[in-house]
């Protein structure tokens, strides 16, 4: 027999075929199901009811009972009418005004009939006027049941079809009193009673109709503890099948290449973080079970060489190790800073990435087969199938959120049993979202820098302003810096960008023809970006205008300036890994925000967060807080949705915490999803996994 919730949404009491379609199209809401769980986003108290002279125009919206007088059509061309309602409560006199529909109005609200005006009030001619209100007859409707009335977002097609927020209120109207029997419930009561959470019953009920704040607020909290408790419980549940699945290489020896390394070529002493998070790799490899750790820390805080030092206790113990980037340049960069650090070291580390052919590959291919390669570096190249290790222990992944889970899983199969998995990123991601991305791995973070290195100043000029910013890079030059000036590059309006970049090139190489410049583009020949790049590497030209592509990848320690034009078209994660492009020298650098003078509120206070702080965290957080989660820079692109209704992960952390703590508890006490108490929760678990919320397997 077919769930109520899972009925047709046009066999509901109003909708039909054609209302049916634009709910699909506009909101997704194709049952009861979809209607239920679509939540109010606010709510205004509708038992307050006003005079007319207790209005002023400052006020949100209220309600007031009046008379309509009389009708007003006034002519505004175009075959278009304004129609307008004076009405009165017997305090004073006010106004209805419409757009649009008068005969309809006309037919609908008729003069000396009292309603309910509901609306926001404003002032045109020295009159309070309600412009396309809300209006009920005034004896159909029981004011001091009706509590807080709800609010849906709702979308201009839907409006034009009078589809409104109202409409959507009176169709879930009609599905709760369709619903005589309780709402199923999802979680047991070993959870509910301790924490006070109301009923899901209870709770869908007062999320759409409270009778007062306190109604709403308990039965938001119970829905978003719920939506966030299967979140957490997926990913624990994954994270624990894992490791029981799969046994994990012991690595125990810390043997003559690692101390070779660590008393005679280490660069410079490691920071007590650094110390700290080789310690719990350490650990983990010789736990037994399979490592997954994500190691964060911002641009420069020396990630590389911890990972660096985990593939030499691996090379101890008789492994090989892989260390896969996202780009050549990357890949690149990654293999000559690894060189540098082993210097005369007998470690074999090899490139593999689309430009190494012919018998270069043959040999690179061969010594991964053979194991005289230690340490391979690629891209996405090192998964093919024709890539064969000897003995894989050990696999670093740099910027993970550009690898999905299948390309890593491939990784996997390299190997007998999985090798240990070291996850880095330079985006510092929130407490809170990380929780829920990367869920099911350890999470390291590296939180200092190595000494020696001074904070990059971040200064914000606008861009009429340029001649005092173009003596500055002349001076910065002339003293044998490097200068990097970037511009956006957006998908939307890529020719248009493309031609800014080109444009600004010109005008850059015009207002500095003592220099070389280099530029760099995505829709540039590689071999022709790499050219630039390596040219801009070597010193031989001191400017390098550029588009984001030199996001990641880059490391040039003579580059001192870091120019962002159009900064207000850049997200804070994304603003923070451009400045971290400079500040890898001795030298003080500086990243200059240039910006048009005229600013929203959430761009300025963006732009002042990055002239506040290096801070990479404190920079991620109040991305998460602006933007939301779905915008941040890597969650799109892993394949992790937020398909969350209600639950807000940049504002409900402490909630996240309580979620995974009680998910984990589950977990811990029924590894196998067998307990009897515990049936309802895997049931439940498994009925979303099967509907088209997005939980795909994170790790």
């Amino acid at each position: 027999m077919l769930d109520f919730l899972d009925q047709d949404i046009q066999y509901l009491t109003g909708v039909g075929p054609n209302r049916k379609a634009l709910l699909v199209k506009e909101l997704e809401i194709a049952t009861y199901r979809d209607l239920i769980e679509y939540y109010p986003y606010k709510y205004v108290d509708r038992s307050k009811v006003y005079h007319i002279n207790e209005l002023s125009s400052d006020m949100p919206f209220v309600q007031v009972i009046a008379r309509i007088l009389s009708y007003e059509k006034f002519d505004m061309g175009f075959h278009r009418t304004r129609l307008v309602a004076h009405v009165s409560d017997g305090t004073g006199v006010a106004d209805i005004v419409w757009f649009t529909g008068a005969k309809y109005i006309m037919d609908s609200y008729k003069v000396g009939t009292e309603y309910v005006i509901f609306g926001r009030p404003t002032v045109f001619n020295n009159r309070f006027q309600f412009a396309h209100p809300d209006l009920d007859k005034a004896s159909e409707l029981q004011l001091s049941q009706m509590g807080m009335q709800p609010y849906y977002i709702t979308t201009e097609r839907m409006k034009k079809a009078r589809l409104t927020s109202h409409a959507i209120e009176k169709f879930t109207k009609t599905l709760l009193e369709n619903k005589k029997d309780p709402f199923a419930e999802t979680l047991p009561p070993f959870i509910t009673k301790p924490l006070h959470l109301v009923s899901r019953d209870e709770a869908l009920r007062k999320i759409h109709y409270p009778k007062t704040p306190e109604d709403m607020g308990n039965a938001r909290y119970r829905l978003k503890f719920e939506e966030l408790f299967y979140v957490q419980l997926n990913i624990l549940r994954y994270a624990s099948d894992q490791r029981r699945k799969y046994r994990g290489y012991i690595f125990n020896n810390v043997g003559a290449v690692f101390n070779e390394f660590y008393y005679n070529h280490l660069p410079f002493s490691l920071t007590n973080a650094q110390k700290r998070v080789i310690k719990e790799i350490r650990k983990d490899m010789g736990s037994g079970r399979q490592m997954n750790r994500l190691l964060q820390g911002d641009v420069g805080s020396g990630k590389t060489l911890v990972a660096l030092m985990s593939m030499l206790i691996a090379i101890d113990n008789g492994y090989q190790a892989c260390i896969m980037a996202p780009t050549e340049i990357l890949a690149e960069q990654h293999l000559a800073t690894l060189r540098e650090f082993l210097g005369t070291m007998d470690v074999r580390v090899e490139l593999l990435t689309g430009i190494v052919k012919g018998k270069q590959r043959e040999a690179v291919l061969e010594g991964v087969v053979n194991g005289s390669v230690n340490i391979l570096v690629g891209t996405h190249a090192v998964i093919e199938d024709t890539v064969q290790f000897l003995r894989l222990g050990f696999v670093v992944v740099d910027e993970q959120h550009r690898f999905g889970v299948a390309q890593r899983a491939r990784l996997w199969n390299k190997s007998q049993n999985p090798p240990h998995v070291l996850v880095m990123t330079a985006t510092p991601i929130p407490r809170t979202l990380a929780m829920t991305i990367y869920g099911d791995l350890d999470v390291s973070v590296i939180d200092e820098l190595p000494p020696g290195r001074k904070p990059v100043v971040t200064l914000h000029k606008y861009d009429d302003a340029m001649t005092t910013l173009y003596n500055g890079i002349r001076q910065q030059i002339n003293e044998g810096r490097q200068v990097y000036v970037v511009f956006p590059l957006i998908k939307e309006s890529e020719k248009i960008d493309l031609k800014n970049l080109e444009e600004g090139y010109e005008t850059l190489k015009a207002a500095f023809p003592e220099f070389r410049l280099s530029k760099v583009h995505g829709k540039m020949k590689p071999a022709d970006k790499e050219e630039e790049m390596r040219r801009f590497v070597a010193g031989e030209t001191q400017m390098l205008v550029a588009t984001t592509v030199i996001e990641v990848g880059v490391n040039v320690p003579n580059a001192s300036v870091m120019v962002i034009l159009n900064a207000e078209r850049f997200g804070l994660s994304q603003l923070h890994q451009l400045r971290g492009r400079v500040g890898r020298g001795a030298d003080q650098s500086y990243c200059i925000l240039v910006s048009k003078r005229k600013l929203s509120d959430v761009t300025r206070r963006r732009i002042n967060i990055m002239c506040e702080t290096n801070d990479g965290f404190r920079i991620a957080e109040a991305d998460l807080k602006l933007r939301g989660p779905g915008d941040l820079e890597g969650t799109q692109q892993s394949g992790i949705a937020f398909d969350l209704k209600i639950a807000d992960i940049a504002r409900d952390g402490q909630l996240v915490q309580l979620a995974r703590d009680e998910a984990r508890k589950i977990v811990e006490s029924d590894p196998l999803c067998v307990k009897n108490e515990n049936k309802m929760l895997w049931q439940r678990l498994d009925a979303l996994r099967k509907t088209n919320i997005n939980w795909a397997a994170i790790s």
